[in-house]
């Protein structure tokens, strides 16, 4: 395996920015789609035609052996298991949500991720990052509200709200699992089995009945992929470049990114109760972060694993 190369921070920075404007477009993408393609054959999509890019990336960092290499396979299929449930829920309420209001419920990951460590992986949390984690939740309500109410509309927003909650959550289960396998495994392998396994289970949905794209939708499939592949590429080299402490707050700068593209392609404008309560968790997330780094906590290596399905990395 190659050696890790010297760290520098403003190309970490500069990573995390692109990284985080490919996912948007990729989100953008599936949000145009809406429900012309099942979920199952975007998600083979989106997995497949990331490998591109990817296989690319392992060969020219001389990485690729060890994307085969798997100390604890069973391990990989746990995390995989949370990780593919994450990206159904997330492309499934890309369809029923503005792209802005997706994203920011998606900044509830890292909160989840404070009370996963402390439930699972026995990490001592603190007064601070508890209460952190309850103002988060706050905001997150704040953001539901808009679109809890009758009518067959606010049901779909509804439906889809709970969908982007639900798959924060199996991100933050994924993020776990990834802390944990991070110890002995590869980042290769983490990227690389997660992306096959993908792969595979959106190719399992064939029989559930996929649909024949036309050739606009299948170029806006191959682009979901390979935006897919080049945010998982940039993700990961950033955080080689600078640790997550310094990274990890320019990943909200896809709030920007979102509201800018759902207003230019789709006309959204997202109501200001949202933006308070995006506001509230982002406040809250960059206090945990804080606190992290005081307490020395580096979540560097679970973040070059990680394998966002959404803006919000």
């Amino acid at each position: 395996m190659r050696q890790r190369r010297a760290k520098n921070i403003h190309i970490g920075i500069a990573l995390i920015l692109a990284s985080t404007l490919a996912f948007t477009i990729m989100s953008a993408l599936i949000r145009s789609l809406g429900d012309r393609i099942p979920l199952g054959e975007i998600a083979f999509s989106r997995s497949l035609f990331a490998l591109i890019p990817l296989l690319l990336m392992l060969q020219w960092q001389g990485e690729l052996r060890d994307a085969f290499i798997l100390k604890k396979p069973i391990r990989h299929l746990t995390r995989a298991i949370a990780g593919i449930g994450s990206m159904f829920c997330n492309f499934a309420s890309l369809a029923r949500l503005p792209l802005a209001d997706m994203t920011a419920i998606g900044f509830i990951t890292p909160l989840f991720n404070v009370a996963l460590a402390a439930i699972f992986l026995g990490e001592k949390v603190r007064r601070f990052r508890w209460a952190a984690v309850a103002v988060g939740f706050a905001g997150v309500t704040l953001m539901l509200w808009p679109h809890i109410g009758e009518g067959e509309q606010n049901s779909a927003a509804a439906f889809g709200a709970l969908l982007a909650l639900v798959g924060a959550f199996l991100v933050s289960a994924s993020m776990t699992q990834v802390r944990e396998l991070s110890a002995t495994e590869t980042t290769a392998s983490l990227v690389f089995s997660f992306t096959v396994l993908c792969t595979l289970t959106g190719l399992v949905t064939i029989f559930w009945g996929w649909t024949m794209p036309s050739v606009w939708d299948a170029v806006v499939l191959l682009l979901v992929g390979i935006f897919g592949g080049i945010g998982q590429i940039t993700v990961t080299e950033s955080y080689r470049h600078a640790g997550a402490g310094t990274v990890a707050p320019f990943a909200y700068t896809s709030m920007i990114y979102s509201i800018l593209i759902g207003y230019a392609f789709f006309g959204e404008v997202p109501e200001f109760i949202v933006l308070l309560g995006a506001a509230i968790v982002v406040i809250a997330g960059l206090f945990v972060l804080y606190r992290e780094r005081q307490l020395h906590i580096d979540r560097t290596r679970e973040h070059e694993a990680e394998t966002p399905q959404s803006p919000a990395v």
